[in-house]
């Protein structure tokens, strides 16, 4: 190899080293996911549609809660979030026996993450004790361990059962779209507390 050839084989693995030490130093820290008896990280988040914010530790002291990360905005609007927060809405009644609160987080990275939110949300209100925060810069689903960090993906879909200590009882994290939690399966858990 001569001396102008080595020169550039010498600049090229400079600049290969450099930006791949720049990726691998920029990107997200792999944070673990919660585990049942930890104690839950606390987030304070933007109800949907209205002005205030839902506090989660002034929640699970007035008893148990229930939190469930939705896929929120990657893009669309995922139709098995629909589904699963249509089959939590027909049963709130029963969850409001067990629950103070059912949360549910609608992650996403848009500027108009409000407003696909709102849409998510639709024109009817929510039953007691169900209610809707957006989690707009994702800090809270990376916090948990839930970023999805792929392409059209926001977090990973996610059901806790919170108990007025503030540990975690009970949870359900799914790696795909589908896998959700059933209302049967949060009530068993919310009935042993």
């Amino acid at each position: 190899m001569d001396v102008c050839n080595r020169q550039r084989f010498v600049v090229v693995c400079l600049l290969v080293s450099a930006a791949w030490s720049n990726a691998c130093w920029s990107a997200d820290p792999i944070i673990p996911q919660q585990q049942v008896d930890d104690r839950v990280h606390d987030f304070e988040l933007p109800i949907v549609g209205s002005k205030d914010y839902l506090r989660l530790s002034d929640q699970y002291r007035q008893g148990a809660v229930v939190v469930v990360v939705l896929r929120g905005y990657p893009g669309y609007q995922c139709p098995i979030c629909m589904r699963h927060v249509a089959t939590l809405a027909n049963r709130a009644a029963t969850l409001k026996r067990f629950a103070t609160k059912v949360i549910l987080i609608y992650p996403g990275d848009s500027e108009s993450l409000e407003q696909h939110a709102e849409k998510f949300a639709g024109k009817r209100r929510l039953p007691e004790p169900m209610v809707i925060v957006r989690d707009d810069r994702m800090d809270t689903v990376r916090k948990w361990g839930l970023r999805w960090d792929a392409r059209s993906e926001t977090a990973y879909p996610a059901t806790y059962v919170i108990d007025r200590n503030g540990r975690i009882r009970w949870k359900q994290v799914s790696t795909s779209h589908a896998g959700r939690s059933t209302v049967e399966e949060i009530l068993k858990e919310l009935r042993k507390l």
